[in-house]
C-alpha cells in the first residue's frame, strides 16, 4: 500500500514534510517525496492529512480479566484504534492481579487475537498489597513489559526501594501511584475550594506530593527507571525537574484530563470528573502545562479508566474514579496544548510516540523504512463533538465537547484497523 498526499510527522527523526509512504508485509518500505504504485497495489489518498507514528499509551486499564462488563481486551482495542492508538500498555490491577505469570500468559495469548498492540505490565506485589513482591524476573520472561501497583501506592519505602533496584537490574520501568492514604477522606476529589462548596473533605496535593519527593529521591539513589504517574500537582512536577537535574532516571505521565481540566469541572460534571489523583486547580493545570513544554513531563497518557453508567450514577463521594480516554486524548492535546500555543504538534506527538517506545523498549514511535507500519492519520484542523465511543463504557466529561483534530485511519502492521 502507499499512502499518498499526506504530510508525515516523525517526531523521532524530525520529518515534518509531505511524504508519501509504501507499507509492505506490516512495514514500511519506503519514505519519499512522490513514490508510484506498482500494478495492483492499494493506494490511501491522505491528501489534506497528517500521518505520524500510531500513539502509543503507557497507561491503560482493559479491566480484563475480572472486570469485563466496563471493559474487555476487544472493546479497549476498538477504542484504542479509534483514537489512533497502535500501542497500549495494561495496568496490573485486575482480578486476579497480573502477579503470576500464568495470568499474564493468558493475558498476552488473548491479545495477540487483536488488531492492535497490547503489553502488559505486571504488580510489583502479591495481591498490590504492598508487603511481599512479585517475581519480577519470571515476570519478565513471560513478557512482562514493566511494574506497578497502579491504583494503589506503594507506602512502604523500604519495599518501594528494593522493588526499584531490582526492576534496575531487569532494565525495565517501575511506575508509581502518587497518593499517600494516610492524608485523604474522599480520594477523587481534591480538597480546597471546590470540595469545601460540596461539603467534602477530599485529597490534599501534600498526598501527591509527599510521596513523589520520596520516590523521587529513591529512583537517584537506586539508579531505576522511575515514571511517576498521571502527575496532578505543580508541586509535583517541580520535584521531578529538580530530581531529573540531579541524575534521577525519572519520566512522569500527564493525562489529558489534569492538563485540559480543574476541580471546578466537578460542579458541572459531578463524578465523571472524580478521579485519582483529582483534578486540582488552574496553577496546578499551568504547572503541568509548563513541564510538558519544557519536558520535565515527557509523556502524555490516558489513564484511560472505563466505569458502567450505575456505577457513575452512585453519589459523588460513592462513585468509583476514572474516566475513558483513549478516543479523545489526540483531540484534547491538540485543543488544549497545540492550538493555544503551549505545544508544537511535533512536541505533542513526541510525548505520544517516541518516547513511550524508548522507555518501555518498543519496536515502535517511529516512521522509517524497516519499522513496522504502524501509523495514524488525522485532520489536526477538524473540529468534532464526542457522542458515541467504541469503548463498552463511556464516562466521559467531553462528551458534547467540541474538540479539535480528527483521526481518520488508524494503521497496524499495514493494515486499516
Amino acid at each position: 500500500m502507499i499512502i499518498r498526499n499526506s504530510t508525515v510527522l516523525d517526531p523521532a527523526s524530525g520529518l515534518y514534510a509531505k511524504r508519501d509512504i509504501r507499507t509492505e508485509k506490516g512495514r514500511i518500505q519506503e519514505v519519499a517525496e512522490v513514490l508510484t504504485p506498482a500494478e495492483g497495489e492499494e493506494v490511501l489518498d491522505a491528501s489534506g492529512l497528517t500521518t505520524a507514528p500510531g500513539l502509543i499509551d503507557t497507561h491503560v486499564h482493559f479491566r480484563d480479566p475480572g472486570f469485563t462488563y466496563k471493559e474487555t481486551l476487544h472493546t479497549g482495542a476498538l477504542a484504542a484504534a479509534a483514537g489512533g492508538f497502535t500501542s497500549v500498555i495494561c495496568m496490573a490491577n485486575t482480578s486476579p492481579v497480573v502477579d503470576q505469570v500464568s495470568v499474564l500468559q493468558d493475558i498476552l495469548e488473548r491479545a495477540k487475537k487483536e488488531t492492535i498492540h497490547i503489553y502488559q505490565a505486571a504488580s510489583v506485589s502479591l495481591g498490590l498489597k504492598g508487603q511481599d513482591a512479585v517475581d519480577m524476573t519470571a515476570l519478565k520472561e513471560a513478557g512482562a513489559c514493566g511494574f506497578t501497583d497502579d491504583g494503589i501506592p506503594l507506602t512502604n519505602a523500604a519495599f518501594c526501594y528494593e522493588a526499584m533496584c531490582q526492576a534496575a537490574k531487569l532494565n525495565l520501568p517501575i511506575s508509581l501511584h502518587e497518593e499517600d492514604p494516610s492524608f485523604i477522606r474522599n480520594n477523587g476529589i481534591s480538597h480546597g475550594e471546590i470540595s469545601g462548596r460540596l461539603g467534602v473533605y477530599g485529597s490534599p496535593s501534600i498526598a501527591e506530593e509527599s510521596l513523589v519527593a520520596r520516590d523521587c529521591l529513591l529512583a537517584l539513589k537506586s539508579g531505576a527507571v522511575v515514571v511517576i504517574q498521571h502527575i496532578s500537582s505543580g508541586l509535583s512536577v517541580e520535584l521531578v525537574r529538580t530530581f531529573r537535574k540531579l541524575g534521577a532516571k525519572l519520566h512522569a505521565e500527564a493525562t489529558p484530563h489534569h492538563f485540559t481540566l480543574t476541580e471546578e469541572a466537578l460542579l458541572e460534571h459531578g463524578s465523571l470528573a472524580k478521579m485519582n489523583p483529582p483534578l486540582r486547580t488552574e496553577e496546578d493545570r499551568q504547572a503541568i502545562i509548563r513541564g510538558l513544554a519544557d519536558g520535565t513531563i515527557d509523556l502524555i497518557a490516558t489513564d484511560h479508566a472505563p466505569h458502567s453508567a450505575e456505577e457513575k450514577a452512585r453519589p459523588l463521594t460513592a462513585a468509583p474514579s476514572g474516566i475513558i480516554g483513549l478516543e479523545t486524548s489526540l483531540a484534547l492535546g491538540i485543543t488544549s496544548l497545540v492550538r493555544p500555543g503551549h505545544l508544537t504538534l511535533p512536541q505533542l506527538l513526541e510525548k505520544m510516540t517516541v518516547n513511550p517506545a524508548r522507555l518501555y523498549h518498543l519496536s515502535a514511535g517511529r516512521i522509517a523504512p524497516g519499522m513496522p507500519a504502524d501509523l495514524v492519520l488525522f485532520d489536526p484542523d477538524e473540529a468534532w463533538i464526542p457522542q458515541t465511543y467504541a469503548s463498552l463504557s463511556s464516562n466521559s466529561p467531553f462528551t458534547g465537547k467540541k474538540l479539535f483534530g480528527k483521526v481518520k485511519y488508524t494503521i497496524c502492521e499495514g493494515k486499516i484497523v
